[in-house]
């Protein structure tokens, strides 16, 4: 028989539904996702920590879950990390028999294993009209005959939530001459990926970890979750990076902490960036990009500085999306040109940065 749970709104909004995960409380900020494919890697994705991640697509589960086989370096090949990231999955409908020859096992026993709740029998779609029209907010999964009580729950976003996605101690991709750093702010797996593919030697180093202090030929600040102002480490160490002639490359969060350290400011979005479907365009040219994006906060435009320019701007709503210094080889993109799953669009950034090591 179906257990039930209710996810509760802190605008005191319910909405009853069946659990197919682990079959607990908990709490977290809300957002949705408009991706129709690749949970496996939404659900493995550091910018998710702490979040309860709303699947808008209607069907999930219907391709499983596909192995934990690792590559060469001891990468897991179809995640974006090595657990789920997200505080808990809600769902319209899912599917309990997957068919893939590519699945090993449920989603249902995928979330169960790793302790993660999940709900499905939600008007997804109501839930996230409310979202958008309201914005981000705290929410809560309690037992049916439960109160949801928000008197003291906690704002992921006022933490420091990159100190709990990085990695512990460096670690290094051995593949080419050219040595860059990569800076864990939370990174998915897939940006490594993307420059092992390239015939790059990575050294993926802590996100509060001295990189100015060790050779290399150019600094990846990577992607993660929650607010960019909160990371004065990473700030202060970008910041000391911008002095020296070593080409830089900041995705998403990255991309913030670039715009940070140079002065430039950013601010919380109502309900953020969280998609396969993006259009993005590349400033003084009719190029535009369809890419994935996963982020809740965005550069502020009239805050950057005389020596940069804005790169790239959102289609739908006009927010920067990549910015670049104006004579040095230092740029960031608050998409995803790794994305995985996604468009491949934007891949080509990639071999920008890979040009400027030259």
């Amino acid at each position: 028989m179906l257990k039930k749970l209710k996810l509760v709104l802190e605008d005191g909004s319910e909405y009853s539904g069946y659990s197919f995960g682990s079959h607990k409380s908990t709490e977290g900020d809300i957002v949705f996702d408009r991706g129709m494919i690749g949970y496996p890697e939404a659900l493995t994705d550091p910018s998710y920590y702490g979040q309860i991640l709303v699947l808008t697509y209607p069907l999930i589960g219907n391709y499983g879950v596909p192995s934990r086989e690792r590559d060469e370096f001891g990468l897991p090949l179809n995640f974006e990390s090595e657990k789920i990231q997200v505080r808990a999955l809600i769902v319209s409908d899912y599917s309990f028999e997957p068919s893939h020859w590519q699945a090993e096992t449920s989603l249902a026993d995928w979330l169960k294993e790793e302790k993660v709740p999940a709900l499905f029998g939600i008007d997804t779609r109501a839930l996230t009209r409310k979202l958008r029209s309201k914005g981000t907010m705290l929410a809560k999964i309690v037992f049916e005959d439960e109160e949801a009580d928000f008197t003291d729950i906690i704002d992921p976003n006022a933490t420091d939530l990159v100190e709990k996605v990085t990695i512990k101690a460096p670690e290094e991709y051995a593949r080419g001459k050219k040595k860059i750093v990569l800076v864990d702010n939370g990174a998915k797996l897939n940006i490594i990926r993307e420059f092992l593919k390239r015939d790059v030697s990575i050294i993926r180093v802590p996100y509060d970890y001295n990189f100015n202090s060790i050779e290399y030929d150019g600094v990846v600040i990577s992607s993660g979750p929650g607010d960019p102002a909160i990371c004065r480490t990473t700030i202060e160490n970008t910041r000391k990076a911008l002095g020296s002639s070593k080409p830089i490359l900041g995705i998403c969060l990255g991309h913030q902490l670039i715009a940070l350290a140079s002065g430039a400011e950013t601010y919380k979005l109502k309900y953020g960036h969280r998609s396969q479907n993006q259009p993005v365009n590349e400033m003084g040219s009719k190029r535009t990009l369809i890419t994935a994006q996963n982020h809740g906060y965005a550069v502020e435009r009239l805050s950057l500085k005389e020596d940069w320019r804005e790169w790239f701007t959102n289609d739908n709503d006009d927010t920067v999306e990549g910015i670049a210094h104006i004579s040095r080889p230092i740029f960031g993109v608050q998409f995803h040109p790794e994305a995985n799953p996604g468009p491949d669009d934007a891949s080509y950034i990639f071999d920008i940065f890979i040009r400027t090591l030259q």
